[in-house]
């Protein structure tokens, strides 16, 4: 067999379903064995970070691996922003590079770059393929690798004359690999904290939006009562209609969802991941009392120093912990701190729902409009910028995965690829897929437009309208008092839309705004909602965060 046969016929048996990329003549014989395959699909790109986009939201939205591909160089180095973003949001991903041929990677020679050097720090694993017969080994562990926690990316990288030697190995067919659970004494610590509590509150991370793990948060909240304060990326870990739910923590600035874990004296830890809100913001005097729980050790930090440590299946330690209380019965709590967060949170949420301005239109507007067009299984993607920390505040889920923030790298551009790996994760056209991004963020990857257009996809994108860095003129702003200057142009959006062969729609009005996105969801094809956003708002949020007194 040739070797990229032997590639390919590798992730077949990994049960690979997309792989998604720009291909170069590196990574051509790659790609010829790619398209004899009858299970894999490979959806052409039209810039490789947009690529690696659409592999991590596939990854965060399924739990599977996908893949994403570029040729050498250029290709390698267009791939790494979006790699970089997957790998620390905890995303299963696979990347493919071509390479020149091995007998010139030992010297200066067109194109060449040392790939596998430079995807280390922004990968879990990477590994050139160096003899064909060793395909099996490298894809089985790539794979492996990418899905164990905490999953994230890792790099295979082909070079052109290895691609076309003959194989003499096959497949290795997958093993499913059960996760390592904590054993009963370090449960039975972690129980005793839970019971000597008055106050406990659970910060949830990451790790919590594992559906198994989801299940049985659940099932601990109803049986304790015990509030939920979740990280951007693990909204939906519990429903926002539920009594337990506390909404998320993340802004820089001290929110009302602060004021309860202020009040706590226990921390409960579940599936925390420090790269998204560092423990120095909720635990300054270093005197919490931590419970730390989660799929592997913590990470040392002077700020993080728990009490017990449960190490193990984030969802059995739950479970385990469940058969605790249904054996000793649910501690009695005092909750007050908890119920009054959510009371002032959810008044904050519809303060401005009924808003009836012409022009720029407030944030929170926007975003209470979006929650009822959106259904419980609805999945809305945010791009990064001023918009995100809006979303993160008041945009809240029923379900894990229906609201996916890019928030340990933080990259701009991630919600218009990720939108089209949405909808094909999702094909029903009755399943809304909605893309939230900025004017800014949205430019770097526009030229997707063309992607979801050929792929005839329903997506809705809106973008939010400032004309200019607004993220950074609010951060500049908070530090300085000024900013320096952001403002950039921007296309004719209905234009643009219409050159794509989008749909396009402008909102003047803040009445208008839900029905325009019901007539954007109604539409066929792919369609851009257009919102000149209100972003005075940012520095009178600040303000009032500044202010907050705790209720009681």
């Amino acid at each position: 067999m040739k070797a990229s046969d032997l590639f390919v016929a590798c992730l077949e048996e990994e049960g690979i379903e997309y792989i998604f990329g720009v291909p170069g003549e590196e990574n051509a014989h790659f790609m010829m064995s790619l398209e004899e395959s009858d299970t894999i699909k490979f959806i052409l790109c039209r810039h490789e970070q947009g690529a690696a986009f659409m592999a991590e939201v596939y990854g965060r939205l399924t739990g599977r691996v996908s893949g994403c591909l570029g040729t050498l160089g250029p290709g390698a180095t267009n791939l790494i922003t979006g790699v970089a973003d997957g790998n620390m949001d905890r995303a299963p991903m696979l990347v493919l590079t071509g390479q020149g041929a091995s007998t010139r990677l030992h010297k200066e020679s067109h194109q060449i770059m040392d790939v596998v050097s430079m995807y280390r720090p922004v990968t879990k694993w990477a590994q050139q393929i160096q003899h064909p017969d060793n395909i099996p080994e490298v894809v089985r562990k790539a794979i492996r690798t990418a899905l164990v926690e905490k999953p994230g990316a890792t790099l295979v990288e082909l070079p052109e004359d290895i691609a076309h030697m003959d194989a003499q190995t096959k497949p290795l067919q997958p093993k499913k690999l059960r996760r390592a659970v904590p054993d009963d004494k370090i449960v039975d610590q972690a129980f005793e904290l839970i019971s000597a509590a008055k106050r406990p509150i659970i910060l949830a991370g990451n790790g919590c939006i594992r559906r198994r793990a989801s299940q049985q948060l659940r099932i601990f909240c109803e049986k304790t009562g015990i509030g939920v304060v979740s990280t951007f990326m693990a909204k939906g870990c519990v429903d926002m209609d539920a009594d337990y739910c506390l909404y998320t923590i993340g802004l820089g600035s001290k929110d009302l969802v602060a004021c309860a874990l202020d009040a706590s004296d226990l921390i409960i830890t579940l599936g925390y991941d420090m790269v998204e809100y560092h423990p120095h913001l909720w635990n300054p005097g270093q005197d919490k009392n931590i419970l730390h729980i989660d799929f592997l050790p913590t990470e040392i930090d002077a700020f993080y120093r728990p009490k017990v440590e449960v190490v193990g299946d984030l969802a059995h330690t739950l479970w385990m912990l469940n058969s605790r209380i249904d054996d000793a019965g649910a501690p009695d709590y005092n909750l007050a701190q908890q119920a009054a967060t959510r009371r002032d949170m959810a008044a904050d949420f519809a303060e401005h729902k009924d808003d009836d301005t012409e022009g720029l239109i407030k944030p929170q507007k926007v975003l209470w409009d979006v929650r009822k067009a959106m259904g419980p299984t609805d999945v809305l993607l945010s791009d990064v910028g001023a918009h995100k920390m809006w979303i993160a505040r008041h945009y809240h889920c029923h379900e894990p995965n229906t609201c996916l923030i890019p928030n340990g790298f933080c990259s701009m551009g991630f919600a218009l690829p990720g939108a089209i790996a949405a909808r094909l994760v999702n094909p029903d056209p009755d399943h809304r897929i909605l893309a939230i991004c900025g004017d800014a963020g949205f430019m770097m990857n526009v030229q997707e437009m063309e992607t979801a257009r050929r792929l005839n996809q329903d997506i809705v994108v809106m973008v939010w309208e400032d004309n200019e860095y607004g993220l950074i003129a609010w951060k500049q702003t908070n530090q300085f008092g000024r900013h320096t200057d952001l403002s950039f142009g921007n296309p004719d959006w209905l234009k643009l839309a219409d050159s794509f062969g989008w749909n396009g729609h402008r909102v003047e009005n803040s009445r208008d705004l839900g029905s325009a996105l019901e007539n954007a969801f109604a539409e066929a094809g792919p369609s851009l909602v257009v919102v000149p956003i209100d972003y005075s708002e940012n520095e009178k949020l600040t303000k009032r965060l500044g202010e907050i007194v705790c209720p009681i």
